[in-house]
């Protein structure tokens, strides 16, 4: 008999008679002539019900089948008489596959997210991070969804690469020189490495991005980007995804519709297609979430320039530990002041100083200012960040210059504003921020299967 997926038989109208079903204990009790379980195979958060009667041939193994065994269960699906389940499962045969020791962690009571953390190989099996990483995979299929139907083709930018896309230098180096060699000449001599040059592991698509952009139209990557930022907060991890659309013949104002379309469209589609995760989360685990679902589908997101919620800072009179200056990026706390409690709503944030951004954000005709763009969103703060880029070459090259920038490692980036350069545009979104808005979970840790963060590697 071919496996039945317990998602699959918790929406058939009508029973099918005998069906086979493969999965794990999550609970187990016994009364006088039958023993009761919970069996769930991870295609759904709810579990079905098992009845075994104490006269299937090795009920006397059933009785000591512990939480976390997996079982092979062939059986009728029954109406089942008790509230608030459609159907149950009477066991005609029970097979046992593998016995969980008494040692097994998992057992039925609430674990912190802190120990869990500790046991990131077992953590998918427990109600809330099952809920998490079905989401996340739905969520993914939303992205490639959204952007199937607006035309956009889908480019793997590459994850090794020599260019530093955000000019901070906070890079993971990627070499095969041998450490011995290194240690006795004293040096890395990149020119003997695997490339014949330095190389790192990405931290933006961003600039493969516009190479296609500006041949396809409309493209976008979604992959693994990498930062080694030695920083241990809630919100940052070595390993992450990002989506980073990029869009030809795009202005500003056309990048701010995307994005805002692009975040209203995922919140829905989550609402929508994961209604019973999601109701994990706003059930227990933040509860103002059907509130934040509502602003972020039926309100429209604000725009104001940087210059103006600088002075909205310093004039609200909120005690912030980073000081507010102008010239200065604005961090956590002050994005999610302006986010939660000044605009009580998301946020375009445009035209920021061009000390503080990169190299390829378009000069605005103030000459001071570039044309970039932060969304900053309630409970996150920044979720998406990006800009019109500078397609005028000349002014790209004095960018490139003030920056300290080798032009000859981006010949091929500044070929691009030569041969038919256009306007264009683009951002990157953090897919785990992003989860962490709709869900209600407070750190990154808990939203990556597993996490990379400073002095940890584990699993």
């Amino acid at each position: 008999m071919k496996r039945t997926k317990i998602n699959v038989l918790l929406m058939l109208e009508k029973t099918p008679g005998e069906i086979l079903i493969k999965g794990w204990v999550r609970t187990r009790r016994d009364s006088k002539e039958f023993s009761f379980m919970e069996i769930n195979d991870g295609s759904c958060l709810t579990n079905i019900q098992v009845i075994a009667n104490n006269d299937l041939k090795n009920y006397s193994d059933i009785e000591k089948i512990t939480t976390g065994t997996s079982l092979s269960i062939s059986g009728k699906l029954v109406a089942s008489p008790g509230k608030g389940q459609k159907w149950e499962i009477q066991a005609s045969d029970i097979e046992i596959i593998n016995i969980a020791p008494e040692s097994y962690p998992l057992q039925k009571k609430r674990h912190s997210d802190e120990f869990l953390r500790t046991i990131a190989h077992l953590r998918p099996r427990t109600n809330k991070y099952g809920a998490i990483f079905r989401l996340r995979s739905e969520m993914a299929f939303a992205i490639h969804k959204f952007y199937r139907e607006k035309g956009f083709r889908y480019l793997t930018a590459p994850v090794i690469t020599g260019s530093d896309a955000e000019g901070a230098g906070e890079m993971f180096r990627v070499t095969n020189l041998d450490p011995e060699m290194v240690k006795k000449q004293g040096k890395m001599d990149f020119k003997e490495d695997f490339f014949g040059q330095e190389a790192n592991l990405t931290v933006s698509g961003q600039l493969s991005a516009e190479m296609f952009a500006l041949a396809l139209g409309d493209v976008y990557t979604f992959g693994p980007t990498f930062r080694a930022e030695n920083s241990n907060t809630s919100r940052h991890a070595a390993e992450f995804w990002m989506l980073e659309p990029e869009m030809a013949f795009c202005d500003l104002k056309e990048n701010m519709d995307h994005g805002e379309e692009l975040v209203k469209y995922l919140t829905r589609h989550a609402i929508t297609e994961c209604s019973e995760d999601m109701n994990l989360f706003t059930s227990f685990v933040d509860k103002s979430l059907p509130k934040l679902f509502d602003i972020l589908l039926n309100t429209e997101f604000g725009r104001i320039p940087y210059t103006q919620a600088i002075e909205i800072l310093l004039k609200s009179k909120q005690k912030f530990e980073f000081p507010v200056k102008y010239g200065t990026d604005l961090q956590s706390e002050h994005e999610r002041f302006l986010a939660e409690i000044y605009f009580k709503k998301p946020i375009f944030l445009t035209d920021y100083p061009k000390e503080i951004k990169p190299f390829y954000m378009r000069l605005n005709d103030d000459g001071k200012t570039v044309a970039a763009v932060d969304l900053l969103v309630p409970r996150i703060g920044e979720l998406i960040g990006g800009s019109q880029r500078e397609e005028r070459l000349s002014v790209l090259k004095k960018r490139m210059e003030d920056y300290n920038l080798p032009m000859e490692d981006y010949w091929w980036y500044l070929d691009s504003r030569k041969f038919g350069s256009v306007p264009h545009s683009g951002f990157g979104m953090g897919f785990e921020r992003f989860l962490m808005m709709i869900t209600g979970i407070n750190n990154i840790r808990d939203v990556i299967p597993f996490p990379r963060t400073p002095g940890s590697i584990d699993f």
